[in-house]
């Protein structure tokens, strides 16, 4: 995998470059100050992993990840916690807060290498080829995949795809989030976020922010959490204490 850093503030750069050293085998194509100077690079260069920080010159990092190429992966990087519900809706493979701990980073490194190497294999349009209401057919890689229902821990999307998360493995396919979220149980799945669906009965604990399932965090979107809350805690709660 190789990766560029954008990043305005030298010192935020050097930081970045001397972590993602020591954290992985991370091959570091480029750094840039701001986001233009990246976008040209890009226009000649293939690079899977974009090092993005948020607020910058010219054009922030949120702008510039709607100009990307389909195909490139975002990790914000971002010394502002309020915007990691909008980087969510841009699906970004992760959100780190500076200062970025080397922990956190390496878990972020190795689940956008899962994710290149997901989007690398030949996905087939048209996935979803049956379902009844306890499992699906997922054609994913050339194969059908029997998923149980009841096994789908959440659906994040990515680009074109979607992420199926279940108990035994992680699926990517070529389908939106709203049109698979059609064909599992609404009363089970919650859409939670633009970009993500969870199974009610994996979740482990939430806040007003987020909920965690297993070591996932997920973003709870401000236009959904109403819903949520209702659903989930049965009013009992108040999203706004």
């Amino acid at each position: 995998m190789n990766c560029i850093i954008v990043d305005d503030e030298p010192l935020a750069r050097a930081e970045m470059r001397s972590l993602i050293n020591e954290t992985s085998k991370t091959e570091i194509l480029g750094e840039f100050s701001n986001a233009p100077s990246a976008l040209d690079f890009l226009k000649t260069n293939d690079v899977d992993l974009i090092f993005l920080d948020i607020e910058m010159p010219m054009v922030t990092g949120l702008e510039f990840a709607e100009m990307l190429p389909e195909q490139s992966l975002i990790i914000f990087t971002t010394a502002y916690s309020q915007y990691a519900v909008k980087s969510y809706d841009l699906e970004a493979v992760d959100y780190l807060l500076k200062p970025i701990d080397p922990q956190r980073l390496d878990k972020a490194i190795k689940k956008a290498v899962q994710y290149t190497e997901l989007l690398s294999k030949n996905t087939v349009k048209n996935t979803v080829e049956s379902n009844t209401p306890e499992f699906l057919f997922i054609k994913a890689d050339r194969r059908f995949y029997k998923v149980n229902i009841s096994d789908i821990k959440f659906i994040e999307a990515l680009k074109d795809y979607v992420v199926i998360h279940t108990r035994q493995q992680k699926l990517i396919t070529a389908m939106n989030l709203k049109n698979i979220h059609q064909k599992i149980p609404l009363e089970l799945f919650l859409r939670v976020s633009k970009s993500y669906v969870v199974n009610m009965d994996f979740i482990d604990s939430f806040d007003n922010h987020n909920i965690y399932i297993d070591e996932s965090e997920i973003p709870l979107g401000e236009v959904y959490r109403f819903d949520f809350f209702a659903k989930y805690a049965g009013g009992f709660l108040n999203p706004e204490a």
